[in-house]
């Protein structure tokens, strides 16, 4: 740890920290149909794609019109993507002539990108072709996130409104999200990173000549990078261009482009949280929210942070430790270019926000380390997580927080003046059962069977374990990171995790619109003295309190198998 470590992590906070307030007005915004300096040239197209899909953008929905909406062009684009690797080799813009993928490996594919969980068990430059990428892989990273945020809207939408049946439109909040926030920031975020030496272009990939020998050539893979990789940053994606993801030179090339990728990633999400307080009418609400969301983030930095900066005997060797040749800490599997800090907030960011493998491989972490972004995960995507799935994962949270408090002070629980009764504690709870009930229970499956769990184990023990829990355990936080230990490229793996997705998602989310549904309905209640407030310190200590507990009680003994168990096997000098 050093001084110049905490100085990243100082500098990148007060960016994001200064971004959240314009960002979530600019949301508000958008989101509420509100105008915006995009409207003298968005609104004609806005009008004309209303007009050509038959949407009625006056008719609102009910939650149950607003999940068929959202099941239904989830299914119908995930048919769509399926089609277009299983037929790729039939397709244009296939330079390298990529031969069709393979059906389990189409299917895990289509169900990762359609969830945001942008998992990849495949190696991108050599399986999918620039048709595929684009149109199959890149739409999903754009439409995935405008539902996400769609799905959060509408819960805070069903927060602020008294006695409606309706919590907004979902096809007029996705094509909002979409037209005036995705597009226009991916638009300008992709020149900055081809001024920045990312590649994008459509050409063959290059046979380059070696140093070493002359004699032999190179392949260097290249392709429309740049237009992906900023909305896998934005959209909180993942499933990078290239197989090292962000680690990749072509997909991060210089300091700038790490720092805005990691920006990419908190931006909406953080941004979010003033949404939440201006359409609420209770900005303190959202800022408490944020500073929940934080101090979870600060605190699991520090950890990895720290972790990563002390090496392990047995991972360096005696002679290393503490030498001029390992004086950074674990440096195993992190580029050097960056450093364990900038690695550490990245390996932390990446377990929040869905973001797949970046400057560090989470299987080289120490198991301290990797033990906080398995934590990440099994808190729910609530550490800014996903782009609308974070906030609405927190929100869940911040309604089982106020029914804890409401019983703490003898009353019936009320939030933002909305009384939390039978109905909203069982569709809380279900969304917060589904999750570890998923991931157990595949996890039990493929750990007791040698054939299609252990065999694809490049380490047994503990850390065998773990990379089995970390897998199931990205897939349903939809999130697409992995412990690199674990080839999830058979056919049950990439069958089970592709269904774990969806189960991640979609019976999650669910919940979340049946929530808002029962919410909007409501009316509005007046504060009383016996009200527990949701914009103070005190609130915010006891939002982190209820997701801690939460995920103890849910996960604690699964994980204290695998992280804890290393942890003490190599402190004690002992290998397995």
């Amino acid at each position: 740890m050093s001084v110049n470590g905490w100085l990243q992590f100082g500098l990148f906070s007060a960016i994001l920290l200064a971004s959240v307030r314009p960002v979530g007005i600019y949301l508000a915004r958008v989101l509420e149909g509100e105008r915006t300096w995009l409207d003298p040239v968005l609104r004609p197209v806005e009008r004309l794609i209303y007009k050509l899909c038959g949407i009625h953008a006056d008719q609102e929905m009910n939650w149950r019109e607003y999940a068929y909406s959202v099941l239904g062009i989830s299914a119908v684009s995930l048919v769509v993507t399926y089609g277009f690797e299983r037929l790729q080799a039939l397709l244009p813009w296939n330079p390298q002539h990529l031969a069709n993928v393979g059906p389990d490996l189409a299917w895990n594919t289509a169900a990762s990108f359609i969830t945001n969980t942008n998992w990849q068990s495949y190696t991108p430059e050599t399986t999918m072709s620039y048709l595929t990428q684009m149109a199959g892989l890149a739409y999903h990273n754009f439409l995935s996130a405008a539902m996400g945020i769609a799905v959060a809207v509408a819960l805070i939408r069903a927060i602020k409104r008294t006695s409606s049946a309706t919590i907004g439109n979902f096809w007029v909040d996705t094509t909002r999200t979409l037209l005036y926030v995705l597009l226009p920031a991916s638009i300008i975020g992709a020149l900055l990173m081809v001024a920045q030496g990312v590649p994008q272009n459509l050409n063959a990939y290059t046979a380059a000549h070696t140093l070493e020998q002359p004699s032999q050539t190179q392949t260097i893979a290249q392709g429309p990078v740049a237009s992906q990789e900023v909305i896998k940053m934005l959209g909180t994606n993942g499933g990078g261009f290239f197989n090292a993801n962000s680690a990749h030179p072509f997909e991060n090339p210089t300091p700038l482009t790490n720092l805005f990728q990691m920006f990419l990633i908190f931006v909406i999400p953080a941004g979010l949280t003033y949404t939440l307080g201006r359409l609420t009418g209770s900005p303190g609400h959202g800022w408490a929210v944020l500073a929940a969301m934080f101090v979870l983030f600060a605190a699991g930095f520090t950890t990895v942070y720290w972790a990563e900066s002390h090496p392990y005997l047995l991972i360096h060797g005696a002679a290393q430790t503490g030498s001029a040749t390992a004086p950074a800490g674990n440096m195993e599997g992190k580029e050097v270019r960056n450093g364990v800090s900038q690695s550490s907030l990245f390996a932390t960011i990446t377990t929040d926000a869905s973001c797949g493998a970046v400057n560090t491989m989470h299987d080289s972490l120490t198991p301290l380390g990797g033990m906080v972004v398995l934590i990440n995960l099994m808190m729910g995507e609530v550490v800014f997580g996903g782009v609308g799935s974070g906030l609405y994962g927190i929100l869940i949270m911040v309604v089982l927080s106020v029914f804890v408090a409401g019983l703490m002070v003898g009353r019936t629980p009320e939030y933002l003046g909305k009384k939390i009764e039978a109905y909203d504690v069982k569709m809380t709870m279900l969304y917060v059962l589904i999750f570890p009930l998923i991931i157990l229970t595949f996890t039990a499956i493929f750990v007791l069977s040698p054939t299609i769990g252990l065999s694809s184990l490049a380490n047994q023990g503990p850390h065998g374990f773990t990379e089995i829990l970390y897998a199931f355990t990205s897939a349903a936080a939809n999130n697409g990171s992995a412990f690199a230990g674990l080839n999830a490229n058979t056919w049950w793996y990439n069958v089970m995790l592709g269904w774990t997705m969806l189960g991640g998602r979609f019976l999650m989310l669910i919940p979340v619109l049946a929530l808002a549904g029962n919410l909007a309905q409501k009316k509005s209640v007046p504060p009383s003295p016996g009200t527990f407030p949701v914009n103070t310190t005190l609130f915010t200590v006891l939002l982190v309190s209820v997701i801690l507990i939460l995920s103890a009680l849910t996960f604690f003994p699964a994980l204290s198998l695998g992280p804890i168990l290393e942890h003490l096997l190599l402190k004690s000098g002992q290998l397995f």
